[in-house]
């Protein structure tokens, strides 16, 4: 029998809690709606009490349950669910003291590259990493819980949304080596001084660094500087990534002769050419930040390059699909997932360069958390649309009205308040022969549109 992830008696031991009934766990879950088979189920308070979800998570094959009230099931009690999640992840880490362990933070990119990170390590050896976008105060503990103690390499993601959010996450994973992706306007709403504060938050990541722990930089970054203090404040070596000459990993040219890309650069001064699937110009800069970190977490460069070679585009980060229209097919580039003005005008110039039989057309929602400056971001698309040469423009949401008003009659698609009501002139509007990118916040439905253009698909939908 395969040794169990954790045992009712060690839940117990690590969260000082009481056994009531023993059980031997595989995986640990927090939803019932993604729970497998042997899973420890932690009742959390919520919206819903956890606790009222019990019976339907034994009923799935949950293994035993951590819970702060009787509940009728194998179980490890505790005072408080969450608290004894956090402890249990912290847990994880003690008994894995082996594991080298990365961490990302970042404005952009920050699951692509954290998954990135994952197809390296575990081509070196055991490997661990966050599924789906699992960075907050749940996520984060939740990951270190999963984790199995006999874990080589493992990589967290870490996000935030106000100050003071990454520092204690940090602190639960203690990172052997770090990187901050970029720093832009995202979540400036939630910030007085604007993107100096999101800066010195994401520079919260260095403080749970161990000691001698490397921090990866984006030197092209306007907030590099600023970064770099902060990081050697807190006693780490700091690496850099960027296309200026000095940097560790240097960026020296990215070529997209057809559905990959061909990345030219410098190692440590070494030059490297090689392939990656991606296409997307902003993963010239983030194949150098996967290097660098793979580097750190011990990872052979042949086995980072290969994972570079191999990594496919997530869903709604630049996953794309041949969708079959009438007696042709044109090609979705499935940007949905989210949003920023970073990450619009990379995808922008993306699409700009791309050959195409056909149109260069976009649909965009709203990009969120943008504060007083939010309508002048959406208008301001509007350059970098007319550089890429974009043929069509559709528009969804109050405040990519802004962008509306900005573009000339001829570039003008369609206009509409929400993403379902979008949906159906983009729909009408794509041709065979044209590419058709779909991308906006995931809180404006920009997925909405996306699942649209999949649904007209009269072939088999298989990812191009």
């Amino acid at each position: 029998m395969a040794e169990p992830l954790w045992t009712a008696e060690e839940i117990a031991a690590a969260t000082g809690g009481q056994v009531a009934g023993g059980f031997r766990a595989s995986g640990v879950s927090i939803d019932t709606r993604t729970i497998e088979p042997g899973d420890l189920f932690v009742a959390l308070a919520g919206v819903r009490d956890g606790h009222e979800f019990v019976a339907q998570a034994m009923s799935k094959g949950a293994a035993g349950v951590l819970a702060s009230q009787p509940v009728d099931a194998p179980a490890v009690m505790v005072a408080d669910t969450f608290k004894a999640l956090e402890v249990l992840g912290e847990a994880a880490r003690e008994r894995a003291p082996q594991a080298r362990r990365g961490a990302v933070t970042g404005s952009v990119g920050k699951t692509s590259v954290t998954q990135a990170i994952m197809a390296g390590l575990k081509l070196a050896g055991a490997a661990h990493s966050s599924v789906k976008s699992y960075n907050n105060h749940i996520g984060v503990p939740l990951t270190l819980a999963r984790m199995p103690r006999a874990t080589q390499r493992a990589v967290f993601e870490i996000g935030m949304n106000h100050a003071d959010e990454i520092r204690p996450l940090a602190k639960f994973v203690r990172p052997h080596a770090v990187v901050v992706t970029t720093v832009g306007p995202v979540h400036t709403e939630n910030f007085p001084d604007g993107e100096t504060g999101v800066a010195r938050a994401k520079a919260e990541i260095f403080e749970g660094l161990e000691p001698g722990g490397i921090a990866v930089l984006n030197a092209d970054n306007r907030w590099f500087e600023l970064l770099k203090g902060e990081a050697e404040k807190a006693g780490a070596q700091v690496r850099t990534f960027g296309t200026g000459e000095g940097c560790d990993a240097r960026l020296i040219d990215f070529q997209v002769p057809g559905g990959h890309a061909v990345v030219q650069a410098r190692l440590h001064g070494k030059g490297l050419d090689f392939p990656i699937l991606q296409t997307g110009f902003h993963w010239g800069l983030n194949s150098m930040a996967v290097l660098l970190m793979l580097e750190a977490l011990d990872v052979d460069l042949s086995d980072s390059l290969a994972a570079l070679g191999s990594f496919e585009p997530l869903a709604g980060r630049g996953a794309e699909r041949t969708i079959r229209k009438g007696s042709g097919a044109f090609t979705l580039i499935d940007e949905s997932y989210n949003a920023n003005p970073i990450s619009m005008a990379s995808a922008i110039a993306t699409l700009g360069a791309r050959q195409t039989q056909g149109r260069r057309i976009v649909a965009l929602t709203d990009m969120l958390e943008l504060g007083p400056d939010a309508q002048a971001f959406h208008a301001g698309l509007a350059e970098p649309l007319e550089a890429a040469a974009i043929d069509l423009v559709f528009c969804a949401g109050p405040l990519m009205k802004s962008l509306w008003d900005a573009l000339p009659p001829t570039r003008r698609g369609g206009y509409a308040e929400t993403a379902a009501e979008l949906a159906p002139q983009v729909v009408q509007a794509a041709e065979p022969g044209d590419v058709v990118m779909v991308k906006g916040s995931n809180g404006s439905k920009a997925g909405a549109v996306a699942q649209a253009l999949i649904a007209l698909d009269s072939g088999s939908g298989e990812a191009a």
